[in-house]
This record gives structure tokens, C-alpha cells and sequence, in this order.
């Protein structure tokens, strides 16, 4: 066959497998506008929903940050870590300390700067980032089991400095997390009153708009680093340390990176959930918090963002569901009543789903949504019904499919 024709035999096959005019874009333009339309509904949800489900909304943008900080350092670079409560306990206490007052609650006498809440926050995130730099040499040095392990230490050895550090952190009966204020606005109750629309915007309101803000400047700086240079060095260092040091990626720098990073990204996380439950505790930082959050990652999948953000609400959301609805959900009872309560309910639920995704779906809950997008996408299945296509697939199937023998000609 000579050249021209090999090129308009490609041209013709090309033309009969062309989409319709004004599908592509019509796909292209679909997801922006569901985008926008998914943000409109959640700037006009507190308009009409009870405080209820506000305050659960600020409750999972808080998992969401942190569970996304930890994809990046599980999902994205492969690095296991089950340290994430240590980083959360780190900002919260931190926000507390520099955000509250000094004072006596009971038998402990408390400490605090007194400083505005920004600040707080903003300490809570560097210190926690400091923390993880801080770690980062050992983790660069340890990979798999091992690391797990170390950083596993130090969940124990925050337990006891949250326990022991009694004028900081308040000891086993914790301490009280001070209103967040941002340049004289108080996301409180009142001060200053606040009405939209004649429904009362109060703390639950509030909170709502800070963690929305709050999840998505997390959610777009995360996309963004992943498709940034450094974020496909961490991808190659997940594939494989030696072939990303040969390409020239520093490895122990960018382990440490992508540590500071994630446990900025607990801390941040740590400040929100104690503005969510209004004070800290040990047991809150415990190693079950961390489970949760490697839940999280792996029902979302690892290494995808949009994935963390859907396990957080899953795994998040879940038991505070069944306990408002206790009454009515199967085998769900409230305190003192008969049935699972609702943290063990969501648990078995959590175990079920971690099962039923690694069996079926490893990429988890952003795999199955690919799979429905890639579907929409070809709804025959990858069949093709052109004429010009069949004769194409015919003519192709008749070539042989293995390569010809070293030195060959043919």
C-alpha cells in the first residue's frame, strides 16, 4: 500500500468515527455548570435548613480538609501514616492556647494568650506544619509497615502531653474552644446581629460559610499542586523512590514537603473541629481518629481529591445521621434503648463498605464515578455503528497482531 493511500484510508476512518457537532462541547461545558450550580445550592442552603444539618455540614468541611491533606500524603505520594489525629490534636490545641484566656476551671488553671482567633488559626496551621517537618526525617527514611508504625508513636506521646500538659490543653476534662472572629466579625450566636432575608443568621449559619470557604480554597490548592510539577514528582516517588531518583527527583526533600504540607492541612482540620464541637479533649485525638481518616482515603481512593472529599462526608456525616435518627433506622437505638448505638452502627457500615470497595471498586467511590461518567460518554459500550468504523475494525482484524521476528523485513 503506498503512502497516500495509508492516508486517506486513516482520514476516512477518522471521519466515520468523528462525534456528533456540538457533543464534545456540550460535555465540556457540563461540568462547569454543574460546578456552579452545586455552589449556589450550598451558598442558599442555610436559607432553609435547620441547624441541624449546618452544623453537620461545618462538621464534614472540616473531615473533608483533613482527609484531603492525608490523600496527599497516603493516596498521592504512598506513604502510610497514622499520625493524622497527633497533627489535628496539635491545631486545635494551639488555636485554644493563643485564641483563649487565661483562667481556673476547677481544680486546673488554665493559660492562654488572648490573642485574636485568626492568629490562632494561623498558629495552629504552621505549628502543625512545623510538627510534621519535624518527623519528616524519619519518615523519609522509613516506608511501608515501618513508618506506620513510627508515626504511630506519636498518637501515644500526644495522649500523654494532651493528659499531663494540664495548663494547656486542660488535662482529661479538655477545654473550651473560644468563638472564631475575623476582623471584628464573631461567628457567634450574636455580635453583631444579623438577619438575610428575614432568617436569622447565628453561629450555625456562620460556621457554615467559613468551613464552605475554608474546604474549597483546600480542595483548589490540593487539585492544583497535583497537576503542578511537584505534584507529579510525588506521584513518581508513590510508583517508585528509585525511578524518581534517576529522573532527578530529590526524594527526601520532597517526602519532607509533602509531610509539612498534609499536617498543615490536620491542623487546619484540628482548629475547625474545635470550633465544630466548641472544646478539646484526649480522647478526641485518638488513634480511632485516625482509622477514620485512613477510611476516608481508601472508600473516597487514594490519590484523588474530589475521592477524599466524598469518603470524609461519607464516613463523617454517617454517625451523626443515625443518632438524630435513631428512632426510625433499623436496628439504630438512642442511649439507654435497645439496638446498636450510633457510632457502632456507622462502624459496621464503614467495614462493610471498606470490604465491598476493595473487592469491587479499589479506586474507590471516585472510581465509581468515573466509571458512570465513561458511560454517559460511549452509552453503546465502545460499539460502533458507522459503516466507514466497521470496515475500519474489519480491515484491522486481518493484520496480525504480534510484531514480526527480529531482522525481518515484513
Amino acid at each position: 500500500m503506498s503512502e497516500a493511500t495509508a492516508t486517506k484510508a486513516r482520514r476516512s476512518s477518522a471521519g466515520g468515527a468523528r462525534p456528533l457537532p456540538g457533543t464534545a462541547r456540550g460535555r465540556s461545558l457540563l461540568k462547569p455548570v454543574l460546578l456552579v450550580l452545586a455552589l449556589v445550592v450550598m451558598l442558599a442552603l442555610p436559607l432553609y435548613v435547620e441547624e441541624f444539618w449546618l452544623r453537620t455540614g461545618f462538621a464534614v468541611f472540616g473531615a473533608v480538609v483533613g482527609a484531603i491533606g492525608l490523600n496527599l500524603l497516603v493516596g498521592t505520594t504512598g506513604q502510610l501514616s497514622l499520625a493524622h489525629a497527633f497533627f489535628l490534636a496539635v491545631g486545635a490545641v494551639t488555636y485554644v492556647f493563643v485564641s483563649g484566656e487565661s483562667g481556673g476551671i476547677g481544680l486546673a488553671d488554665l493559660s492562654g494568650l488572648g490573642l485574636p482567633p485568626l492568629l490562632g488559626l494561623i498558629a495552629g496551621v504552621l505549628l502543625s506544619g512545623l510538627a510534621g517537618l519535624l518527623f519528616s526525617p524519619i519518615a523519609a527514611r522509613l516506608r511501608g509497615i515501618y513508618l506506620g508504625v513510627a508515626s504511630l508513636g506519636l498518637v501515644f506521646i500526644g495522649q500523654h502531653v494532651l493528659n499531663s500538659w494540664t495548663s494547656v490543653t486542660g488535662g482529661f476534662n479538655g477545654r473550651s474552644a473560644p468563638e472564631f472572629s475575623l476582623f471584628g466579625f464573631t461567628f457567634g450566636n450574636t455580635d453583631p446581629d444579623l438577619f438575610v432575608l428575614g432568617v436569622p443568621f447565628r453561629e450555625a449559619e456562620r460556621l457554615w460559610y467559613l468551613g464552605l470557604v475554608l474546604a474549597l480554597a483546600a480542595y483548589l490548592f490540593a487539585r492544583n499542586l497535583l497537576r503542578s510539577r511537584a505534584g507529579r514528582a510525588l506521584q513518581t516517588l508513590r510508583d517508585s523512590e528509585v525511578a524518581a531518583s534517576v529522573m532527578g527527583v530529590n526524594v527526601q526533600r520532597y517526602k519532607a514537603r509533602v509531610f509539612l504540607v498534609s499536617s498543615m492541612y490536620a491542623g487546619l482540620s484540628g482548629v475547625m473541629f474545635a470550633l465544630s464541637i466548641g472544646s478539646i479533649a484526649p480522647e478526641s485525638f485518638g488513634l480511632e481518629v485516625s482509622i477514620l481518616y485512613l477510611a476516608m482515603i481508601v472508600l473516597g481512593g487514594l490519590g484523588s481529591v474530589g475521592g477524599a472529599a466524598l469518603g470524609a462526608m461519607f464516613v463523617s456525616a454517617l454517625p451523626l445521621i443515625f443518632q438524630r435518627y435513631a428512632d426510625t433506622v433499623p436496628f439504630v437505638g438512642g442511649p439507654g434503648e435497645g439496638g446498636l448505638a450510633a457510632g457502632e452502627a456507622a462502624r459496621y457500615l464503614f467495614g462493610l463498605a471498606i470490604i465491598l470497595v476493595v473487592l469491587f471498586e479499589p479506586a474507590g467511590l471516585a472510581g465509581l464515578a468515573g466509571r458512570f461518567r465513561r458511560k454517559a460518554r460511549d452509552p453503546g459500550g465502545g460499539r460502533t455503528t458507522s459503516r466507514s468504523s466497521a470496515a475500519t475494525s474489519s480491515s484491522t482484524t486481518s493484520v496480525p497482531s504480534d510484531p514480526p521476528a527480529q531482522g525481518s523485513t515484513t
